[in-house]
């Protein structure tokens, strides 16, 4: 008997840096047990590690390793993370290694005390601020941008009144992309960039309030979404509620990484007050009016592709259904961090759905081609299995310029579309047809936010000075 064809994902996709969280607890919850909670809802923004920090009445507890969220934290862990604030984290990013160093919040002593910081982003300049502090006889510990944001924090904090006005004087001297939620030893704060790139949102629950990567999260614990963090803001909690403070340079409206949208956020997502699920589907619509085909079945690449796959099919009234089954128990497999260790093993196995697509002309949605590592993988499967053609189409524009901002996009030379027209994807692909997302349609597609967004992978505008573009 043949056996059905099935794919091996080599991670071709664009990741992100983190998901953040943090609780002020006012009303005796079990914060560690919360967080953990949340820290599951944010697992697809990072794989690679996890961790919790508790404040238990000035005393710092830690937690942290490499693996899954549930993998990480037992019960027993668990329950020896006594307090009343927390800050969480799970870690997506290649930079710094795959080490247990570079897991993070990092929970770090200092004149004023311990403070503990989870962070998201890329500050493209935070090799200049470790040198600097290096210089002074600084040690640092870890390979990320957080700790030099820390250390930085930390000596604003020896000049000022509060820690949340040391974190807003830092924001002088940080360029990039970031989000931060903190921890001191009686205040929770949160942080956006002057520009908004990275996403953090307020929740309450009951008398306690929540900081949080995306609102899904609050679904997941019970929380009630208040409002988005504000370009440039700092927001800090403490036993006399919320309390705020924006920088002078801050921008009016966020200008949101669209990769949000694309890929990064959870469809049941709502980002800077757009519904994630809608904006992918919407992508579909537009995709389906600049790409039609003759086809008999539209599907997603789990799970990218998916809502973007219904968009289409609502669209082109075309018939939506499954091409694959993706098995969902892929465990440690999937953060092993270099390219060599990731195309010697299967992170992601997908099977073909041989009876839905035999004898089909099939469309096939995904968000993006980044490396294009695994295209040609997935319709030769499509066709082993059968299918008569194959017509991929992607929800985003082409990839053509690097990110600054906490994409792992270091150099244009990585990109399939610098490399080759979209013609010469499609043949290196097997595709019977190839189509991309326009910039137009990507604008019509997002006309239901209320922000701006940055595209400069897709366009090379980028929102502030950068450093030389790598080729």
């Amino acid at each position: 008997m043949k056996q059905i064809p099935s794919v091996t994902i080599l991670d071709d996709k664009v990741k992100e840096e983190c998901g953040i969280f943090g609780i002020y607890d006012n009303d005796g919850f079990d914060v560690a047990h919360l967080t953990y909670y949340a820290l599951y809802g944010l697992q697809h923004r990072g794989q690679q590690s996890a961790g919790i920090v508790v404040n238990d009445d000035g005393v710092f507890h830690t937690y942290k390793d490499l693996g899954l969220v549930p993998e990480i934290f037992s019960e027993r862990i668990l329950n020896s993370l006594p307090g009343t604030i927390a800050v969480g984290h799970v870690r997506a990013s290649a930079k710094g290694g795959n080490s247990r160093a570079n897991a993070q919040p990092l929970s770090y002593n200092y004149v004023k005390g311990t403070l503990a910081l989870a962070y998201n982003g890329n500050v493209f300049n935070a090799e200049e601020l470790r040198e600097e502090f290096m210089k002074e006889g600084a040690i640092f510990h870890t390979q990320i941008d957080g700790e030099a944001i820390m250390y930085r924090i930390a000596k604003e904090r020896i000049k000022t009144h509060s820690i949340e006005k040391a974190v807003l004087n830092t924001m002088d001297y940080t360029k990039g992309g970031y989000s931060l939620v903190m921890m001191s030893p009686r205040k929770l704060l949160g942080a956006r960039d002057p520009h908004g790139l990275r996403p953090l949102s307020i929740g309450k629950i009951e008398n306690s309030y929540v900081l949080s990567s995306e609102t899904c999260v609050f679904d997941n614990i019970g929380a009630e979404f208040i409002r988005d963090v504000e370009p440039g803001e700092v927001v800090w909690i403490d036993k006399d509620g919320l309390h705020s403070i924006r920088h002078k340079d801050a921008l009016e409206k966020a200008k949101i990484c669209v990769f949000e949208y694309v890929y990064t956020a959870r469809p049941d997502s709502v980002v800077q007050g757009a519904s994630v699920y809608e904006v992918r589907k919407a992508m579909g619509h537009e995709l389906a009016k600049e790409h039609p085909v003759e086809a008999d079945l539209v599907f997603g690449v789990p799970d990218s592709g998916l809502c973007a796959a219904i968009g289409y099919a609502e669209e082109s009234g075309l018939p939506y259904g499954k091409g694959f089954i993706k098995n969902k128990y892929i465990g440690r497999t999937f953060i092993l961090p270099t390219q060599a260790q990731r195309e010697a093993a299967v992170n992601i196995k997908l099977n073909v759905l041989k009876s839905s697509v035999e004898g089909k002309r099939v469309v096939m949605v995904d968000d993006s081609i980044v490396r294009g590592t695994t295209c040609a993988n997935i319709i030769r499967a499509m066709k082993e299995a059968g299918a008569k053609e194959v017509h991929m189409r992607i929800s985003s524009p082409p990839f053509l310029w690097p990110c600054y901002f906490g994409t792992d996009i270091p150099s244009r030379d990585c990109l399939m579309a610098v490399q080759y027209s979209v013609e010469e994807i499609r043949q290196k692909i097997g595709a019977d047809s190839l189509g991309y997302l326009s910039i137009e349609g990507l604008k019509n597609a997002t006309k239901a936010l209320n922000c701006d967004y940055c595209q400069a992978c897709f366009n090379g505008e980028y929102p502030m000075d950068v450093p030389p573009i790598k080729e």
